[in-house]
C-alpha cells in the first residue's frame, strides 16, 4: 500500500474516534504529517502533546485500539456509505478553500456532484410564509432548469423545499448528524429520494446522533460548498445567518430575498440587505454576479 492510501487510512481511522474535533486533528498533523506517530502515543501523552481532557485521551486512546479500519470500511461499503477525505480528488474543491474544512465527508448518492461549478447553497425558514415559497419558486426554477443545482440543509420548510425543486437536475443535502440519523425524521423520505439520484453528505460519522452544536458546523459546509448563498426569510436570530455569516466570513457571496417590515420572518433578510448582501428579486440578480 502506497503512502498517500496509508495516510488516507489512518485519517479515516482517526475521524471514527471518540473524544476529538476538528482542531486535534489538525495538531495531529503537525505533530506528524503523515499521523503513524499517533498510534503509539499513550493516553497521557495524548494529554500532554495536545491539551486533550483526561476524559477524552481515554475515550479517543480506547476507541483508537479497538477498531480496525478495514472492518470500519467494510461496514461503510456494506451501508453504501462512500468516504472523500480532504486528500481525494472527488473532495469538493470551494470546500477545500475554507478556514476549516471537514477532513472526511461521510457520502450516499453520486460523489460526482461535488465537482459540479453550477451549484447554490440556499437557506431559509423552517417555517416560511407562502411568499416565501413563491419567492423561492420564481428564483429557483429558471436556475433549475438552466441546469444549476442547489446544497442545503435538509432542514423542513425552504431548505427541504429548494432540495424538492432541484430534484430534477442536482442536489446535495448537508446534514448535521451521521448518515444513520436523519434529522429531523420527517425529512427520510426526502433524504433516500437524494441518496438514490443526488448526493446525502455528513461531516460525522454514520452512527453520530444529532446535536444542537453540530448543525453550526454544518452551516459552514453548506455555505463553503458553492460560491454563493441565497437566504429566503429568516427571523432576526436563526440558523439562516449563522449560514450567510459563515459565508461572508468565506469569502463568499450573499443574496436575500426582501420582505415587509411587519413579517417577523423577514427581518433576518432585511437586516442581511441593510449590512451589504445582495438584494434578490429575480433569477438574473443572482446570474449576473457569475457571468
Amino acid at each position: 500500500m502506497d503512502e498517500r492510501k496509508e495516510i488516507r487510512n489512518r485519517l479515516i481511522h482517526i475521524h471514527a474516534c471518540r473524544g476529538i474535533g476538528w482542531k486535534t486533528i489538525a495538531k495531529f498533523f503537525d505533530y506528524d504529517r503523515t499521523l503513524k506517530g499517533i498510534f503509539s502515543l499513550k493516553e497521557s501523552e495524548l494529554s500532554s502533546v495536545f491539551s486533550m481532557r483526561a476524559d477524552r485521551a481515554e475515550r479517543f486512546h480506547r476507541d483508537l485500539h479497538s477498531t480496525d479500519v478495514f472492518d470500519l470500511l467494510k461496514e461503510y461499503r456494506q451501508k453504501r456509505i462512500e468516504l472523500v477525505t480532504i486528500f481525494d480528488e472527488k473532495y469538493p474543491p470551494h470546500l477545500k478553500e475554507i478556514f476549516d474544512p471537514p477532513w472526511v465527508l461521510y457520502c450516499k448518492g453520486n460523489v460526482s456532484i461535488f465537482l459540479e461549478s453550477r451549484m447554490l447553497s440556499v437557506v431559509g425558514t423552517r417555517n416560511p410564509s407562502r411568499s416565501g415559497f413563491q419567492a423561492l419558486k420564481k428564483l429557483l426554477l429558471p436556475l433549475i432548469k438552466d441546469g444549476w443545482g442547489v446544497v442545503s440543509g435538509l432542514a423542513a420548510g425552504i431548505d427541504g423545499a429548494a432540495h424538492r425543486l432541484s430534484l430534477g437536475s442536482r442536489t446535495i443535502a448537508v446534514l448535521g448528524s451521521g448518515l444513520d440519523h436523519i434529522y429531523p425524521a420527517t425529512s427520510r423520505p426526502l433524504a433516500d429520494e437524494i441518496a438514490a439520484s443526488h448526493l446525502l453528505v455528513s461531516e460525522y460519522p454514520p452512527d453520530v446522533s444529532a446535536q444542537p452544536w453540530q448543525f453550526p458546523h454544518r452551516n459552514r459546509v453548506i455555505s463553503g460548498m458553492t460560491t454563493g448563498t441565497l437566504v429566503v426569510e429568516a427571523r432576526e436570530k436563526s440558523g439562516s445567518l449563522i449560514t450567510a455569516d459563515q459565508a461572508l466570513e468565506q469569502g463568499r457571496d450573499v443574496f436575500a430575498v426582501p420582505g415587509s417590515i411587519f413579517e417577523p420572518r423577514s427581518v433576518g433578510t432585511n437586516r442581511l440587505i441593510q449590512q451589504g448582501a445582495k438584494l434578490v428579486l429575480n433569477p438574473e440578480d443572482l446570474l449576473e454576479e457569475w457571468s
